[in-house]
Order: structure tokens, then C-alpha cells, then sequence
């Protein structure tokens, strides 16, 4: 059973709370449950993280990598826009990862249309609400077992 590492950066923990206009009434705890399970049911491992802190969202990339994790799904929350060292993180590792925004970050207030983590990642997937997650977690199992090119 390979393991998926699912990251949830800055305000993330207050799913369910915060601006459910652009992120829906499902809870962070709500949202894990539902991405571990379906993860059980890829024969897949998900260990989940979240941090409002830079430095530990790097640390846990690193991590991953040290401890056999075949790839990553990170929402990097506002980090998105502006952490270069979080986009060296993900650049610096030898893993898929595949960047998640519930809302279409395209959409929104022009400082949130830049990712400068998406051109290091193997994918993007963006406005689709939490079903996201799902898709990203789909598409990360079929990069892992060599079915999508990454």
C-alpha cells in the first residue's frame, strides 16, 4: 500500500467557518475523513497535515520524502501566491504533488491569480469546491502507479 501525503496550509483549519461563500460549509476534520476513506478504498495510505506556518509546511515535505511517500496533495492557502520557499520545497523534492484550491483562484482578487508553486507541481486543480481534493487524489494514485505522466 504506497502512501499520499494531503497538505492544508494557512486558515485552512477553519473549513466549514471561514468565507463558506468561496469555501463551503465541510470542516477540515469532515473533508480528511472523507479523502482517508476514499483513499482506503485506492488500496492508498493518506496521512494528513495542516499548518498556518511556513516552515513546518516545508519541513513536512521533506519529511515525506525521507519517509517513502510516493506523492503529495497540498493546498497551500495564501501561501500560494507569494512562498517562494514553499515552491523550492516542492521543486526540491523527487515526488508528484498536485496544488488544490476550493475556489477558482483565477476568479478572485488579482493578487490570487499567480501560483508560484503550480510550475513545480504536476498538477492544478482549482474552483471545483472540495470535490477537488477527490479529483487530485484520483489523479495522484494514477500518477503513482504509472497510469498518468506527471
Amino acid at each position: 500500500m504506497s502512501k499520499l501525503l494531503l497538505i492544508n496550509g494557512p486558515n485552512l483549519n477553519r473549513l466549514g467557518k471561514r468565507e463558506p461563500v468561496h469555501y463551503g460549509r465541510t470542516t477540515l476534520p469532515e473533508l480528511e475523513l472523507s479523502l482517508v476513506e476514499k483513499a482506503r478504498n485506492l488500496q492508498t495510505e493518506l496521512i494528513c497535515f495542516q499548518s498556518n506556518h511556513e516552515g513546518a509546511i516545508i519541513d513536512k515535505l521533506h519529511w515525506a520524502e525521507d519517509e517513502g511517500v510516493k506523492g503529495v496533495i497540498i493546498n497551500p492557502g495564501a501561501f500560494t501566491h507569494y512562498s517562494y520557499a514553499i515552491r523550492d520545497a516542492v521543486a526540491g523534492i523527487e515526488l508528484p504533488v498536485i496544488e488544490v484550491h476550493i475556489s477558482n483562484i483565477h476568479a478572485r482578487e488579482s493578487f490570487r491569480h499567480v501560483s508560484v508553486i503550480a510550475p513545480v507541481c504536476a498538477g492544478q486543480v482549482v474552483g471545483l469546491g472540495i470535490e477537488g481534493y477527490g479529483l487530485a487524489l484520483d489523479a495522484l494514485v494514477n500518477i503513482v502507479k504509472g497510469r498518468l505522466e506527471s
